[in-house]
């Protein structure tokens, strides 16, 4: 069983870190190294490989924004995200986005490799230490997934700015906040709403009259 793998990561220690370790294991090859989305997106039309570890937080586009482009061009690609984040809410936006894995970078090494060949097969890989609460999790999100969601007011301010058309460019302005922040905005508002794109956002925010209080 010989597996390519490509990373994306702006942390180059972290890229030597798994180029080392995993030269001990003759079954994977490390083929690309990527150190922003757009590099990674251009990377993939040459350089395809069978399972790609994505830090979901690249200096230039987040995780959930990537996964979904990078399917839409690629079904067959594995996605196993790898990254500090130890969050519920990041591990089941990933999956719910078509990530087959979520890994967190602090792991023992032989962890990363159960999961490249898990995720490789077609099989869903949980770091162990997410995998109960992350279950406890889904469990509430199907509970509620009828309610109106609860929001802060700034999740509110983003989501009102969304339904009138602003684009992130325009909320970021308007709010005065990173263009990031409002993608992590996004994010959390697609994940409490269940939804998977623009379109169904507005849709359930009106279905749900969520802002007709605010």
């Amino acid at each position: 069983m010989n597996i390519t793998i490509a990373i994306a990561d702006d942390h180059p220690m972290i890229i030597g870190g798994l180029r080392n370790m995993l030269s001990v294991y003759p079954h994977i090859e490390l083929i690309a190294a990527f150190a922003d989305g757009a590099a990674l997106v251009a990377g993939m039309e040459t350089q395809l490989p069978d399972v790609l570890l994505l830090d979901i937080h690249l200096p230039d586009k987040t995780g959930d924004a990537l996964t979904p482009l990078l399917l839409k061009k690629h079904p067959g690609l594995k996605i196993l995200a790898l990254t500090n984040i130890d969050s519920t809410l990041y591990v089941h936006n990933m999956l719910r986005l078509g990530a087959m894995g979520y890994l967190l970078k602090n792991t023992d090494p032989s962890m990363v490799i159960q999961a490249i060949e898990t995720v490789h097969k077609g099989a869903q890989f949980i770091d162990p230490s997410l995998s109960n609460k992350l279950a406890q999790f889904t469990s509430r999100a199907k509970k509620g997934a009828n309610m109106k969601p609860s929001l802060t007011v700034r999740e509110k301010e983003i989501l009102r700015l969304t339904v009138h058309g602003d684009t992130i460019q325009e909320i970021s302005s308007k709010l005065f906040i990173g263009l990031r922040t409002v993608e992590y905005y996004r994010s959390n508002l697609f994940l409490k709403l269940d939804v998977k794109n623009m379109a169904s956002l507005i849709r359930k925010t009106i279905e749900l009259g969520i802002l007709e209080e605010w």
